[in-house]
């Protein structure tokens, strides 16, 4: 079995991801459905040695201590995995995400014009979230493509690994590695205050410490993106906010009420005519969405961002309905992803969803 050709099967059949497991057949995922290829079962031997040829010195001996680890592979100028080799047990177990060369426009990903307003702003937190494999990464990817090549800037990406590489166009694009090029999210955060930022792009916030950086970032007059793994604006600002002791949280969720300028919650969904679509749910603050953050009341936030559509405000409920009305995705799709599907069957036209 040659890792090599599955890569190139990965890419040429446009799977999203490539999974080896000991006892099956390698496993594609193609439009959110997983496919096996070839004739061969793998074995743990076989797994190992192919988990070695695309590893790092660096990453195999990480593997070999904590029993995962993470890094991004090139496989020639087709295109580049992110990779994750974890252990399952006894045997070696691995998980590679396509990640697409080329950058997407905001008419291919289908984002609302009102995300692009915020690409021209100088201060703030955006917060893009979703599930993992909901196409956060390249919905940032092409936010940052953008402001590369519209202001003269200095960008700083951070990330684990860095997955679209950008060339300087009108910015200048730094782009770090955490394990690489700095040691945490969290010293490459402190760090980047200090390298003349004017946007940041922070790949996870997964501590607290970070978090607390990235707010601070955006309070002191940088551009701040960042991702949870989130769906809904409401449940992204109360996992910001649960982060923090409680002695602490009526303090940040000032903070976060001024420096929050904006969540884009996103998932994937099957496309009735193949393939996936995208759908999202928008908020952008305003002096009511603000107040709720303040004064502990997220769940209000809904019913704000559902009568503020001509802000440029949209719930993900009301994206589906969009979608379906339009004939991108199949009832069904519509109700299995809504977050009231009992109120979208009835904004549907009421009976059972097939």
């Amino acid at each position: 079995m040659d890792i090599i050709a599955l890569m190139d099967a990965c890419h040429s059949r446009g799977a999203s991801d490539l999974h080896l497991s000991a006892g099956r057949r390698p496993v594609l995922r193609i439009s959110g459905h997983l496919v096996e290829v070839g004739d061969e079962v793998l074995t743990p031997a076989a797994i190992a040695a192919m988990a070695k040829q695309v590893a790092p010195q660096r990453n195999w001996e990480e593997l070999e201590r904590g029993g995962t680890t993470d890094f991004g592979y090139a496989h020639g100028d087709k295109c580049r995995f992110r990779v994750s080799i974890l252990t399952q047990k006894g045997s070696r177990g691995v998980v590679m995400r396509q990640i697409p060369q080329k950058l997407l426009s905001f008419e291919q990903i289908g984002l609302p014009e009102s995300v692009q307003q915020l690409l021209n702003l100088h201060r703030g937190l955006v917060l893009v979230t979703g599930p993992t494999g909901s196409g956060k990464t390249t919905t940032l990817a092409t936010m940052l493509d953008w402001i590369n090549k519209h202001r003269d800037v200095h960008i700083i990406t951070i990330e684990d690994p860095v997955e679209y590489y950008h060339s300087h166009k009108k910015s200048q694009v730094t782009q770090r590695e955490v394990g690489t090029d700095v040691t945490s999210f969290a010293e490459a955060m402190r760090r980047a205050l200090r390298q003349d930022p004017d946007v940041i792009l922070l790949g996870e916030m997964r501590d607290l410490e970070t978090t607390s950086a990235a707010i601070t970032a955006a309070e002191t007059g940088h551009l701040v993106f960042g991702t949870l793994h989130t769906t809904g604006a409401a449940r992204t600002v109360d996992r910001i906010i649960d982060q923090y002791p409680r002695e602490q949280q009526e303090q940040i969720r000032s903070q976060l009420a001024q420096s929050l300028v904006a969540v884009i919650s996103q998932i994937l969904v099957p496309a009735a005519s193949g393939g996936r679509v995208a759908a999202f749910e928008i908020m952008l603050n305003n002096p009511a969405i603000e107040n709720h953050i303040r004064k502990c009341e997220t769940f209000k936030i809904p019913s704000v961002i559902q009568t503020s559509r001509r802000q440029g405000m949209v719930l993900m409920d009301d994206f589906l309905l969009d979608l379906w009305r339009g004939g991108r995705i199949d009832k069904e799709v519509a109700l299995e992803r809504a977050f009231d599907r009992k109120a979208l069957l009835t904004r549907m036209g009421g009976g059972t969803a097939e």
